[in-house]
C-alpha cells in the first residue's frame, strides 16, 4: 500500500486540476498581486498568506449564482483576518495548523478550500441548497481530503463531529450561538461577526475557550450577511 500523502500537499495539488471556470479568470500572477496587498494590508501570517496564494478564487464564483454566492464570498482582506486570528489561537499555535475547524456558511465554498490548507479537517456548514451544490462541485478535488460539506442550519453547528480546535462563521447575528460554544474545544479559538449596530453593523468577535470558562475580545468593524435559522 502507498503511503498517504500530506493532506497540504495533496490539497495543493487538488487546486492545480480545478478546471477554469467563474467570473474573471486569474492567474498566479494575480494571486501574488493580492498576497502583495494584504501583506500591506497587515496581515503578517504566513501559512494564510500562503494558502491565499494557492486557491484559485475565481472558480468559486459562477456566473448563475453570482448574484447570491457574491452575497457570501468575504473580500480576500477578510478571510486573510479571521483566518490570521484563528491562527492566533492557544490550540492552533500548539499545533502549527487549525485541527479540525468548522465552518458556518460554506457560501461559493473558497473560504474552506484555503481552511483545507490550514486545518487538518475541515467541517462546512451551508443552510442555502443552491449554494451547498455549487460548493460541492467546487470543492470536489477537495472533498477527498478530509472535507465534509453538510446542508443544515449553521446555528447548531455540527455535534457529531466536535470539539473543534477552531470555528469560523461568515454570518453574523446578535450573539454566537452556544451549540458554536458547547463545540469548541478546550484551548480552541472561534472567530464571528457579531452585531454592532441595529443597522446590520458587525463586528468581529474572537473567543478563546478555557478549562475555566470563555474570554471575549472584540476586533475591527465588519459587514456580513446576517445569521438566520433553518435550511432551505
Amino acid at each position: 500500500m502507498r503511503p498517504q500523502r500530506p493532506v497540504h500537499e495533496a490539497a495543493q495539488d487538488a487546486a492545480r486540476r480545478v478546471l477554469p471556470s467563474g467570473v474573471g479568470l486569474d492567474s498566479e500572477a494575480v494571486r501574488r498581486r493580492m498576497v502583495q496587498r494584504l501583506e500591506q494590508a497587515g496581515i503578517r501570517c504566513e501559512p494564510v498568506l500562503q494558502a491565499m496564494a494557492q486557491v484559485p478564487r475565481h472558480q468559486f464564483v459562477d456566473s448563475a449564482l453570482a448574484a447570491q454566492a457574491y452575497q457570501t464570498i468575504s473580500k480576500p482582506s477578510v478571510v486573510a483576518r479571521m483566518l490570521s486570528l484563528l491562527h492566533a489561537g492557544a490550540r492552533a499555535r500548539e499545533l502549527g495548523h487549525l485541527g479540525k475547524a468548522l465552518e458556518i456558511g460554506t457560501g461559493c465554498g473558497y473560504q474552506a478550500a484555503v481552511l483545507c490548507l490550514l486545518a487538518r479537517q475541515v467541517v462546512s456548514i451551508e443552510r442555502l441548497a443552491p449554494l451547498h451544490e455549487q460548493a460541492r462541485q467546487r470543492l470536489d478535488p477537495w472533498r477527498a481530503q478530509r472535507l465534509l460539506l453538510i446542508w443544515a442550519d449553521g446555528r447548531l453547528g455540527h455535534g457529531p463531529s466536535a470539539p473543534y480546535d477552531s470555528i469560523v462563521a461568515a454570518a453574523g447575528g446578535d450573539e454566537v450561538p452556544g451549540a458554536w460554544l458547547e463545540q469548541l474545544a478546550v484551548g480552541g479559538r472561534l472567530v464571528a461577526p457579531v452585531q454592532s449596530d441595529p443597522h446590520g453593523g458587525h463586528m468581529l468577535l474572537v473567543v478563546d475557550r478555557h478549562e475555566g470558562g470563555f474570554t471575549r475580545a472584540y476586533h475591527e468593524p465588519v459587514h456580513f450577511v446576517p445569521l438566520k435559522s433553518g435550511a432551505q
